[in-house]
């Protein structure tokens, strides 16, 4: 019975939250049920707190700026969404209410580092709303929650009454932004700590260097920046503001310079400490290049002395990043001096002679009073325990380097580079219930990080590539580990896209745009339902299908198409309620999108002609149109209660077999719902 309303449930949501223009009434679904990331404990009480122009907030106890501009920014937000006359945008302690609606009360100011407390407590009466929390930090997590539960009804906007005892599951909660394979410009990174700040992510991972590009000003050696960035990079003043405007949000910025491999833009200005002579040049293509630092000579050492002195007085955070991945050693093979220099000091293969690297580099970083990170390469059994591990290629790298008392966070899994959809992300935890880590290996795991390469990014796209699957993985490291309802979380993670808009996020705004373009401003709504049931190629396959550089466009309809496509993923949902439920009502939505693909391509195929970056999608267009045919085929098998002949059946596998094929490094995701129809159709089953 609980099988059969749970599916029911799920088509009821379907229908509801898809088919009906995505809107649900307060009363059907109360907005403390739409928290992310979920908290610890919430408790609903009885009422609502009204909200009208008359609301104020006050703070009490030890804080200090922070806090201030974090309540001037909420209250902004607040009134953007209510269009109230609120007074306090500017918020200012000194000018508090006497007796104000909502109090913030926090006891100290927090310390922008690891471990933290990000704690709060909220309690949301019909008379008033308290905020407390052991520091500012905590207190901004906690706005954010407040703000996700504003609610609505035809008498004007409330909070809905809760308690609310919320932490953190993992004090280590981050996002990587590589500005490296396509640089990243400022007001672009502020735009993502905004949404970083609005799921309570804690780390922005800021990967600078890369053979594609040096992207920071170093004061002590000019030509990294001046020739191995082509002029893109970030000056120091505003490396001070980006980290002024992300403690400002409670969140971490930690700078990472990959060595001794990925640094051909480092070569560039300084071939002198390369393993293989110059010149060098900017690289333009994508994958794992030669270039690498020598290890065997001692200038190598002084450089990296000078050079972390000057990024170490700009980074405040404990900690550093030196890469460490992907080095071949292939340069240092050939090398007659370093393969005499690792004879000597008695290395038996090149991860010993790396390891010697990060050995003399942990000297340096310790020197200025930085801890050292690095990718899951850099683990050896010779490497102190204060160092923190990021595991890339393998949960076993995580879990090995915790049995030996290593600290480690995990990015296997959380590679949102890759197209993987939000479920995907979202089920994969840093600490499983089937971990073989002791209770005290468990402590060694601080949280994860999402990761943004940019190969395929632009400033335009980038933030349909991060939101909203993020916001997903950000609930993974918050919340409790029983959070795990993918229907529900997929229901959260629309209203969650929708709020974060107001950050001035681009990930919804931004595809109309696109769509204009290729269009070449054209009636854009046949391509829009092709492309809302299409999705990049996923994993490493768009650079195995055709060769890309760094100045290749970013433009294209793979470029518009967007990550776990919600049209696409809300229909096969919808197919699989009716092949399991029979549903009727289901079988009439499931038609009714059919009858619209079908048609598509006829209204697409003009479009196409007049715009030639459209031609290559032209297969696509009819894969869909096919696909829909042979859906429509099988529904009238299927509630007419006809057995299907071999020959359709075997004309319909054969196109679907097509369909499934990549066109223009794209996936028409309706496929699997369609070969479900057919599978059902050639099963016999009622």
């Amino acid at each position: 019975m609980k099988i059969v309303l749970k599916k029911i449930y799920l088509l009821l949501f379907i229908y509801l939250f898809f088919f009906t223009g995505n809107m649900l009434l307060a009363d059907e679904v109360s907005s403390y049920k739409n928290l992310m990331p979920v908290p610890a404990k919430v408790k609903k009480l009885s009422g609502n707190f009204r909200v009208d122009s008359s609301f104020t907030i006050g703070v009490s106890g030890k804080s200090h700026h922070r806090l201030y501009k974090a309540v001037g920014r909420m209250v902004k937000r607040l009134a953007g969404r209510t269009g109230l006359f609120l007074p306090q945008v500017f918020f200012n302690p000194t000018e508090s209410p006497a007796a104000p609606e909502m109090v913030i009360k926090t006891n100290r100011p927090g310390f922008v580092r690891f471990g933290e407390e990000e704690s709060y407590h909220l309690l949301v009466t019909k008379e008033k709303i308290i905020l407390s929390a052991e520091t500012d930090i905590g207190a901004i997590r906690g706005m954010e929650t407040f703000l996700q539960l504003l609610d609505a009804d035809r008498n004007g906007y409330f909070i809905p009454a809760v308690e609310i005892n919320d932490t953190p599951r993992f004090l280590w909660r981050g996002l990587l932004i590589d500005a490296c394979r396509h640089f990243i410009p400022v007001e672009v990174i502020k735009r993502n700590l905004n949404a970083m700040a609005a799921v309570k992510l804690n780390v922005l991972h800021w990967h600078l260097t890369e053979d594609q590009g040096f992207r920071v000003e170093c004061k002590a050696f000019p030509k990294l920046y001046k020739m191995g960035s082509d002029g893109l990079y970030y000056t120091q003043e505003q490396v001070k503001e980006i980290i002024r405007y992300a403690d400002d949000r409670g969140i971490r910025v930690i700078p990472e310079f990959d060595v001794p491999g990925h640094a051909t833009s480092w070569l560039v200005g300084y071939p002198e400490l390369a393993s293989a002579p110059g010149p060098y040049k900017i690289e333009r293509r994508w994958g794992i290049m030669d270039p690498t630092f020598n290890p065997a000579i001692e200038e190598t050492y002084k450089f990296f002395d000078a050079f972390f002195k000057e990024m170490s007085a700009l980074f405040p955070d404990e900690y550093i990043h030196i890469g460490g991945d992907e080095n071949k050693g292939k340069q240092w093979d050939a090398n007659p001096q370093i393969q005499a220099f690792k004879k000597a000091k008695g290395f038996a293969d090149n991860k010993a002679l790396q390891n010697y690297f990060n050995q003399r580099l942990l000297v340096v970083l310790k020197k200025y009073g930085k801890k050292m990170i690095g990718w899951d390469e850099i683990l050896h059994k010779d490497m102190p325990k204060d160092i923190v591990l990021q595991s890339w290629r393998g949960r076993q790298a995580m879990i090995k380097a915790a049995q030996r008392g290593y600290n480690s966070l995990l990015s296997n899994g959380y590679y949102i580079d890759l197209n993987q959809p939000a479920n995907f992300h979202y089920l994969n935890d840093p600490l499983p219930e089937n971990s073989p880590l002791t209770k005290e290996q468990k402590k060694h795991i601080l949280g994860g990080e999402a990761t943004m390469w940019t190969e395929f990014v632009s400033p335009e796209i980038i933030d349909s590539r991060i939101w909203p699957r993020t916001a997903a993985i950000a609930e993974r490291f918050w919340s409790p580990s029983s959070v795990r309802d993918v229907d529900d979380m997929y229901r959260r993670l629309k209203i969650i896209s929708f709020q974060l808009e107001e950050l001035g996020l681009t990930h919804k705004k931004n595809y109309a745009m696109m769509l204009r373009r290729l269009t070449g401003n054209q009636d854009t709504k046949a391509l829009k339902t092709l492309i809302d049931v299409i999705e990049p190629v996923k994993i490493y396959a768009r650079n195995q299908q055709r060769t890309h550089y760094s100045y290749s466009p970013l433009t294209r309809v793979v470029d518009a198409a967007r990550p776990d496509a919600e049209t696409a993923r809300n229909f096969r949902n919808l197919v699989n309620a009716f092949i399991e439920e029979r549903i009727e009502t289901a079988g009439a939505e499931i038609k009714s999108w059919l009858l619209l693909w079908k048609d598509n391509h006829k209204q697409l195929k003009p479009v196409i002609s007049a715009s030639p970056i459209l031609f290559e999608i032209e297969k696509m267009s009819e894969n869909l149109s096919s696909c829909a045919v042979i859906g429509l085929e099988a529904m009238k098998y299927i509630q007419e209660k006809k057995k299907a002949n071999d020959k359709w059946l075997l004309k319909s596998k054969k196109l679907i077999e097509q369909a499934k094929m990549p066109c223009a490094q794209t996936e028409l995701m309706i496929v699997p719902a369609i070969e479900a129809l057919l599978e059902f159709v050639e099963s016999g089953k009622e």
